[in-house]
């Protein structure tokens, strides 16, 4: 199988690419490095299976020639980071959204499978867990650049399965859920990383808000997996599917847990949201996926431990210090 990966160059891109060389596939990534890096897909050069280009997804034409080579496109390319999302609210529209229609067009015209990359973000403020993939989405206000995110990632899943149910595209949306494992960076507010670097330093671990909102945190290898397993089933176009862990963790406890796995001595410090992202920044209590449907259409259930997640993470910070 051809594969194209936009964002291949990313946390989860490049985990991805190495995933699907192992299958015995070809696989062509893009990306423009503003959030991934070169040094993800380094170590992949040397294959004659793999391949790469530096660029944006807006660019139409070397998309719809990528695109053109391809059995199946994951479009992965987004703007990811509660940090970016707040700094940047122009760019997480126009990069999600317009870039997403730039791919969809070009798979429309030759019918190629896609996989689109959404988030758990869409859920917004639902306070009823586990998330279902057919539960309403409840959406913060428009005042509040917070919810830009997930609106432009609501609405990349709008467009491809209206572009599956009006131009016939097999197109399958996946939620993932606070996908975290080597190689990911905290530079753009991912928590995890941000908790495990600081441990590692024996640096003070700020909790933002009073700590007891909580999260499940899914492995990038149990997310990859996933995803190769849908690209080879043939049930789950027109689909939306949750890609997650459901063990349950409040941010509080997941800074004691990182604490004590790393044997740091950081002291852990309380930061309201307002100093963090500005005034009247909105947060979501609790984010849990339903699985069941996961299961039931490609057999498999994430289910790598947390302990597991956090050595991972910070055997590889500890071998790869100035990448992170």
């Amino acid at each position: 199988m051809n594969v194209l990966i936009t964002g291949g160059a990313g946390f989860i891109g490049s985990h991805l690419a190495e995933r699907c060389l192992k299958e015995g596939w070809t696989v062509a990534v893009v990306d423009d490095l503003s959030t991934g890096s070169f040094t993800n897909i380094q170590h992949l050069k040397g294959n004659a299976n793999f391949s790469y280009t530096i660029d944006t997804i807006f660019h139409a034409p070397m998309i719809a020639e990528l695109v053109d080579c391809c059995d199946i496109v994951f479009h992965l390319a987004a703007a990811v980071g509660v940090k970016l999302i707040v700094d940047s609210p122009v760019r997480t529209i126009e990069t999600n959204v317009h870039g997403t229609e730039v791919v969809l067009r070009a798979v429309a015209k030759k019918l190629k499978r896609i996989i689109i990359a959404s988030t758990s973000e869409v859920y917004g403020k639902s306070s009823q867990v586990p998330f279902h993939e057919d539960d309403d989405l409840v959406m913060g206000p428009t005042t509040k650049g917070r919810w830009s995110y997930a609106c432009s990632k609501a609405l990349d899943e709008f467009l491809g399965l209206a572009y599956h149910r009006e131009k016939g595209v097999p197109v399958t949306v996946v939620r993932l859920f606070n996908t975290v494992g080597p190689r990911q960076t905290g530079r753009y507010g991912m928590v995890l990383p941000n908790f495990v670097a600081r441990a590692l330093q024996n640096e003070p671990m700020t909790v933002f808000g009073d700590g007891r909102q909580s999260r499940c945190f899914g492995y990038v290898g149990d997310a990859v997996e996933a995803l190769v397993r849908i690209a080879k089933s043939a049930d789950v176009t027109g689909e939306v599917l949750n890609i997650g862990n459901d063990r349950e963790i409040s941010i509080g406890a997941l800074a004691e847990l990182v604490k004590q796995r790393t044997g740091s001595s950081s002291e852990i410090v309380y930061l309201p949201y307002d100093q963090a992202y500005g005034p009247g920044f909105e947060d979501m209590f609790r984010r849990v996926p339903c699985l069941e449907k996961l299961q039931r259409l490609i057999g498999y259930r994430p289910c790598t431990p947390l302990e597991d997640i956090i050595d991972a993470v910070a055997a590889d910070m500890r071998e790869h210090p100035a990448s992170h």
